[in-house]
């Protein structure tokens, strides 16, 4: 092509196609890897909340000022191996910080935004936390959350200042990083009480973000557009670090404007002339679906037949979501061929699993004595399944192994634990040796900590083995429960978590928490009891329900339900349930 061809670019931005040679991720460290993008004309693209391009970034510049960054760190005083801890807000800032500290050696580490999920006391004492664990030598944050960060700094005894606030340096030579030298340090969406920081070399990157490549057949044409936060794995490896170590052109929404105009991030993909990979867990693909208005019809407003890959991670992966997707916008011309199922934990950088593009959603049914790990007991009962989403096959140099309670594998379709090996496992965690001792044996298999099975070749993930509701000996996954209830009308995803209370005589109880938009008391306790008859129809256990405010459980820093905290929450009597007379 001729190399002043910016064919496939939404006006103003960085080109989708470029003479630079592509190169899938073969580098030794991820300073190289930016490196070699900077010599291109691709690069980052920053969009506004209604999608619309506000600034253009190319790698050059990344390069540049993140070299620039790094001499300012190192003129601070920061050493290689350092903790730099970085509010990952989407944006240049970020970005060039990122890697400014990777050019002087020491070790990012995103801590997450604010959210409309908790309220400022949450979020300092979580950020406080996070800064504890990485103990970094400086924060950096966006000037208007000084106040929020500046107290979060101060609890954890930290060093904190706005990120525009850098004095400028002499250059200097940069320090020489090798393949196995830390890259960053990933805190997960639910590291709060006891955050975990996955110490991730460049290695172990490099390796994931070449198999991601790999496993998704990237193409000259391809580019990403994300919503993702930074702060997450996803968001970061996958829509951040993958693009530049694969050369590839990005367009990004920041992520609370997703939240508020989650159809924007369909308007970018349509003004997309390129091949589109997007990713987004279950919950975005079903506020798109739900924010259609019946009144104005998909293929008016988008065009989707450019949608390449259309990634499903991070949660559990629901294929009636995905079917409500396909029907809200079959007609813009999206394909479910498109849906690209993954597994991935940022303990693994990112990817265990991809879908090969084009085999879309595959889905087997399960019977409910499977689910729960016990055999038929000989009572009489309806035969229930459950469908489980095919995640797809290892990425390439990853191993996976499904084994039973007492350590041993098990063969296709047996339920139990998953464990995974590979170049791309992380290091361990960041200074809790104990930690790391109970996932991460010597010989380097990984306890993911998730339960599934294992079907010729692909794998199926069934839930994650600390949620599980064990009653009167038999196992229960609260997503089942939810799903009960989720079938009666006016409830939505998000809206119920279930998990497991001890009762008063000291037997274990399902309890189930369902934000209630009703306001009439006498309906209200109708709406209880036929929750715990729906419940029990499809469980055949009677469960304690609670009636709660909306908006009230909680959710991770990516916006996932997290089952624990509801637990805590309630049993602390920090969520207080509707009083519904008897």
């Amino acid at each position: 092509m001729n190399p002043n061809d910016h064919a496939l670019a939404p006006p103003g931005a960085t080109p989708t196609l470029d003479v630079l040679p592509r190169r899938i991720a073969d580098f030794d460290t991820l300073g190289e890897a930016l490196d070699y993008a900077a010599k291109g004309a691709r690069g980052l693209n920053f969009h506004d909340a209604r999608g619309t391009l506000q600034r253009a970034y190319t790698f050059t510049e990344l390069r540049d000022d993140a070299r620039d960054f790094a001499h300012r760190l190192i003129g601070m005083g920061i050493k290689p191996g350092d903790r730099l801890a970085l509010i990952a807000e989407t944006g240049a800032e970020f970005a060039a910080g990122f890697f400014g500290a990777v050019y002087a050696g020491a070790w990012p580490v995103p801590l997450p935004l604010p959210t409309s999920f908790g309220g400022r006391d949450s979020y300092t004492d979580q950020l406080a936390v996070q800064l504890k664990s990485s103990d970094p030598a400086l924060l950096l944050y966006p000037s208007e959350l000084a106040d929020l960060c500046g107290e979060a700094a101060d609890k954890a005894g930290v060093k904190s200042r706005a990120w525009d606030s850098l004095q400028a340096a002499p250059a200097v030579d940069l320090p020489s990083a090798s393949a196995d030298d830390i890259a960053y340090l990933q805190y997960s969406s639910g590291s709060t009480r006891f955050p975990h920081g996955v110490a991730v070399t460049h290695r172990a990157l490099l390796d994931n973000l070449r198999a991601h490549g790999i496993g998704l057949q990237v193409r000259d044409e391809d580019r990403c557009v994300s919503w993702l936060p930074w702060y997450h794995d996803m968001g970061l490896v996958g829509c951040l670090l993958s693009p530049v170590s694969q050369q590839i052109s990005a367009d990004y929404l920041k992520t609370e404007d997703f939240a508020r105009r989650p159809l924007a991030w369909l308007d970018m993909i349509t003004r997309n002339p390129g091949n589109s990979v997007s990713y987004s867990p279950t919950f975005g693909y079903d506020i798109c679906a739900r924010r259609m208005s019946s009144q104005t019809r998909a293929e008016d407003r988008f065009d989707l037949s450019r949608w390449r890959i259309a990634g499903n991670g991070a949660d559990m992966i629901r294929p009636d979501v995905m079917q409500a997707f396909v029907d809200a916008f079959a007609d813009a011309g999206f394909q479910a061929s498109a849906f690209c199922p993954s597994y991935g934990l940022a303990e693994a950088t990112l990817a265990v699993s991809l879908m090969p593009p084009g085999e879309g959603i595959r889905l087997e049914l399960v019977e409910e004595t499977e689910l729960s790990g016990r055999g038929e007991d000989g009572e009489e009962r309806p035969r229930r399944f459950r469908a489980i989403v095919n995640c797809g096959k290892p990425v390439q140099g990853m191993s996976v192994e499904v084994r039973d309670a007492g350590g041993q594998p098990l063969p296709d379709r047996g339920i139990g634990r998953i464990f995974v090996r590979g170049a791309s496992v992380m290091a361990g965690y960041f200074r809790d040796p104990e930690a790391t001792a109970a996932c991460l044996s010597d010989d380097g298999w990984l306890d993911t900590g998730d339960m599934g099975y294992m079907s010729k070749g692909y794998i199926f993930i069934v839930g994650r083995a600390k949620d599980m509701i064990i009653i009167n000996g038999r196992n229960h996954w609260p997503q089942d429960i939810e799903w009960a209830v989720e079938q009666l009308p006016g409830f939505k995803s998000g809206d119920i978590a279930a998990f497991a209370i001890t009762g008063q005589s000291g037997e274990e109880t399902p309890a189930v928490l369902v934000h209630c938009r009703v306001s009439d008391n006498a309906e209200r306790g109708k709406l209880r009891d036929e929750i715990r008859e729906r419940v029990r129809a499809i469980t055949g256990i009677s469960p304690v329900v609670e009636l709660i405010p909306p908006r009230t459980l909680p959710r991770t820093s990516s916006g996932k339900l997290s089952r624990t905290k509801a637990r805590n929450l309630y049993l602390s009597g920090e969520i207080v349930p509707f009083d519904i007379a008897a």
